[in-house]
């Protein structure tokens, strides 16, 4: 039977999406409000993972769990606040790849078996072997921090409460308040996931959107996991926040698709800013610098607000994406218009819709129960014998 703070839980997760769809307005005045499909499956959506996880999960076997992560974010925040990226990004790629269901029926039908949200990504068993498959080793993964931070909050909790906190819940927490320190919203984090004892380099390498993808492609790869055109247009808003390696955007500055030419979508005043940040890699200089974020792209044109707000949609208003699959977000009417009502309010909808898809995603492939194991060391696997 749910407890009575799941079902609260819930409840305030229901009024926040009814909130939330009917104040996004697109053009003409026009509300974009859901069908009834799309209410269904929020509906099923939430009854799926108040039965996987449980809010404070933890309240009887480590009730401080929750403080601790918080109070070693606000530690990392304050020496490395580049912290917050990098955590949401790690547990983006945690929680998107998927493994389907070994023995097709209905029910794994309606719900694959999914390998998300179980810090599979946080795996290194490799025992030094650089020639290793494993999945922080894939392409799309190369570029991930946060490893570091994640490891040191695990210390803390395992030197309150051994064995107890998982890596995934971990991950799922910390991230959650690095995005609250960085200026964004607060959401409740459900737990009770347990860990992977594998990793998944295949999968990350297959499924994980790439920066040169179109508007297609990052849809589909959305759907596959269950998330539709408004919820996708909201999780690219993460973008907002830290910034994008010159290592990434590198080859449309220069190679666009194999072309040795640029992206011609580029306007050519914002080539020329984006290759004086991360330097032509035509020039004599191999060194890039750090990055560039979507404060900068509107730095020189208008005021782009705190640093957790709407300039990511603006940016794209005015041709100005760093990467091609966001700036491709234009490219369709059905999210372009979402881009639109993203940058026109204050940035309250997109605060709650951004929240309400990270919880969404949060839940993706969690391993509860008997499943999966609880890991004292994030990178190493819990041996059975």
């Amino acid at each position: 039977m749910p407890s009575s703070l799941n079902i609260w839980f819930v409840l305030v997760v229901s009024i926040s999406v009814l909130i939330s769809w009917t104040s996004l307005i697109g053009e003409g005045g026009q509300s974009s409000a859901p069908s009834a499909s799309e209410f269904s499956s929020v509906s099923l959506a939430s009854s799926y993972v108040e039965s996987s996880l449980e809010y404070d999960f933890y309240r009887q076997t480590c009730p401080q769990a929750e403080a601790i992560v918080r109070s070693s974010m606000a530690r990392i925040y304050s020496e490395h606040q580049d912290v917050s990226p990098a955590l949401l990004r790690l547990f983006f790629h945690d929680c998107f790849i998927e493994v389907a269901a070994p023995f097709p029926s209905f029910s794994s039908l309606l719900f694959p078996k999914m390998r998300g949200c179980d810090a599979s990504i946080l795996l290194d068993d490799s025992n030094g072997d650089q020639n290793r498959s494993i999945e922080r080793r894939a392409i799309p993964n190369k570029t991930l921090k946060g490893f570091d931070q994640i490891d040191l909050i695990k210390e803390e909790l395992e030197k309150a409460c051994p064995g107890v906190v998982s890596c995934a819940d971990t991950v799922s927490i910390a991230t959650r308040d690095g995005i609250v320190l960085a200026g964004g919203p607060f959401y409740p984090v459900l737990t009770g996931r347990r860990d992977s004892s594998h990793s998944y380099y295949n999968e990350a390498l297959a499924e994980i959107p790439r920066p040169d993808d179109n508007v297609t492609q990052t849809l589909h790869l959305f759907a596959l996991r269950g998330f539709d055109e408004r919820e996708t247009v909201s999780l690219l808003g993460g973008h907002n926040i830290g910034k994008i390696g010159c290592e990434v955007i590198e080859k449309r500055l220069s190679d666009f698709k194999g072309t040795g030419q640029p992206d011609p979508m580029i306007a050519p005043d914002f080539l020329t800013e984006m290759r004086l940040k991360c330097q032509d890699s035509s020039s004599n200089s191999t060194t890039l610098l750090p990055g560039m974020s979507y404060l900068q792209t509107l730095s020189s044109s208008m005021s782009s607000g705190a640093s957790f707000g709407t300039h990511y949609y603006r940016s794209l208003l005015m041709g100005r994406g760093l990467l091609f699959a966001d700036q491709q977000l234009m490219a369709e009417e059905k999210t372009a218009r979402l881009v639109r009502a993203y940058a026109s309010d204050d940035g309250s909808t997109f605060r709650m819709d951004f929240a309400r898809a990270l919880m969404k995603m949060s839940s993706l492939g969690v391993l509860t129960g008997l499943k999966g194991q609880v890991r004292r060391n994030c990178s190493l696997p819990v041996f059975t014998f």
